[in-house]
């Protein structure tokens, strides 16, 4: 699966956590305050036709041929935020809270700063964008490695002293993680999406209303799903999902940011991938990989008529069961008749 970048400007209005040395540690651009196109000429002001955002904020999914108007006024109908009250600093180990607006002239150009990777991962996250319609090329060196806590972003070395002011405040200090991307539900919280582990889903990822994650599902950034979606193992960074597939306990699927993989994996509609079962290919509409069954591009699986072939050369075809025979103890691949898998669709009614 490839999808092309937007060619489009974007905008947002957020707050940045900076330190005393002037670097940004995050920024947070709620609803109301970002979108496609060019960037309002006031913070308050949108410019949007009210019509134009009732009928856009009703798609909960966006095509890549919307409009930039419409797409931004998807986000925009919530309202902007008002940080006119906000407190520039909180006092505590330098830190401080400052307004950024940031434009970027394209999506297709690579991010040049740490707020306009956050606003391409809210982008993501607020379901403005899909996956890969955003070029995050070079986001790792622009990104601070954060310790995410209670009581907000610090330097990982701020943690002790951090750490103590909140004990004199009366309050336990929980450290959430160390690392480059923060929750996604501390940023954005979706509509029509159940999330059981919110450590297990990074800002960035895109979750379609109707996706379920379970405590042991994992959505990294740029990646997600485009419809009601299971989702109980990895779906790694790069990887989409389409409409009614299920991601099983356990299973996994290869990204695009270790061992030099280019290719962007993607699963259609109505698929299975089975219990602790893991491919390195995409698959089409309809298809299932059986349980325990790992399928990597180099594998050699055998076709119906005897033939051996690797399964890249599979790669996204439609309505194929990919098993490991139990006998043999060979990789197989057979044809599929019909319809994929059906959700249980009071399940992902959220």
């Amino acid at each position: 699966m490839t999808t092309a970048y937007i060619d489009s400007p974007a905008w947002g209005l957020g707050l940045a956590t900076v330190t005393s040395s002037g670097q940004v540690l995050d920024a947070w651009f709620p609803a109301g305050n970002l979108g496609l196109g060019t960037a309002p000429s006031a913070p308050d002001a949108p410019g949007l036709d009210p019509a134009v955002a009732a009928a856009a904020n009703a798609a909960s999914v966006l095509d890549p041929g919307d409009t930039a108007a419409a797409v931004s006024a998807a986000v925009a109908a919530a309202g902007p935020a008002d940080f006119s009250d906000l407190p520039a600093a909180d006092g505590r180990l330098g830190l401080r809270s400052e307004v950024v607006r940031v434009e970027i002239q394209s999506l297709g150009d690579a991010p040049k700063s740490t707020a306009e990777v956050y606003l391409r991962l809210h982008l993501l996250s607020h379901r403005v964008i899909r996956p890969h319609q955003a070029n995050l090329d070079g986001q790792f060196g622009l990104l601070a490695n954060v310790a995410w806590t209670s009581a907000g972003p610090c330097l990982p070395e701020q943690v002790d002293e951090l750490r103590v002011l909140e004990r004199r405040a009366g309050r336990r200090l929980n450290v959430f993680g160390v690392d480059k991307f923060p929750r996604m539900v501390d940023y954005v919280t979706p509509s029509g999406v159940r999330i059981a582990d919110a450590d297990r889903v990074r800002l960035g990822a895109h979750l379609a209303p109707g996706t379920t994650v379970m405590h042991e599902g994992f959505v990294n950034f740029n990646a997600g799903t485009l419809g009601n979606s299971m989702v109980e193992g990895r779906i790694s960074a790069g990887v989409v999902v389409g409409d009614g597939t299920d991601v099983g306990g356990g299973a996994s699927i290869m990204g695009t940011l270790s061992g030099g993989g280019k290719e962007t994996i993607s699963l259609g509609e109505r698929c299975l991938l089975g219990a602790n079962a893991g491919i390195g290919i995409s698959l089409g509409d309809d298809c299932v990989v059986e349980a325990g069954c790992y399928i990597t591009a180099g594998s050699k699986l055998t076709l119906p008529d005897g033939r051996v072939a690797k399964a890249r050369e599979l790669s996204g075809v439609s309505n194929l069961l990919f098993i490991r025979n139990s006998v043999t103890g060979r990789l197989e691949v057979r044809e599929r008749q019909g319809r994929g898998i059906e959700l249980n669709a009071a399940l992902h009614a959220n």
